[in-house]
């Protein structure tokens, strides 16, 4: 069998279709299942062992009812904006020195970006 040129970069164009359109709901979702599902929710009053997000994006951190928040966390005195939610993000502990989540942070900005968007429509 003979490929040509075009083939062959029609044949690269599909296998790569997958993760270029890995954006958008979809993408979001994914990023919450893979690095927030085993500790939050976005169900509204629905704790585990970390806080419910629902509504999270925008309201001030250590606010959900019911949840025993770390000192650092519940005195932060942070507005969880998209801004913050990304440094956030990106480095928990660098960010909110105390705060008692286990978490290394989501390194890949667009995977980052895609989670934000995933907890804003998340209210």
């Amino acid at each position: 069998m003979r490929f040509s040129f075009v083939s062959v970069a029609a044949i690269a164009l599909i296998a790569a279709a997958p993760t270029a359109m890995a954006s958008g709901p979809e993408a979001g979702e994914k990023a919450f299942k893979k690095h927030c599902a085993a500790c939050h929710t976005v169900d509204a009053g629905k704790n585990r062992v970390g806080p419910s997000l629902h509504g999270v994006v925008g309201r001030k951190a250590g606010q959900v009812q019911g949840f025993k928040y770390s000192d650092a966390n519940a005195k932060s005195g942070a507005t969880l904006d998209e801004a913050y939610l990304d440094k956030y993000l990106t480095d928990p502990k660098g960010t909110m020195p105390g705060n008692k989540m286990v978490f290394a942070g989501v390194k890949n900005e667009q995977e980052r970006k895609a989670l934000i968007e995933f907890l804003k429509a998340a209210k």
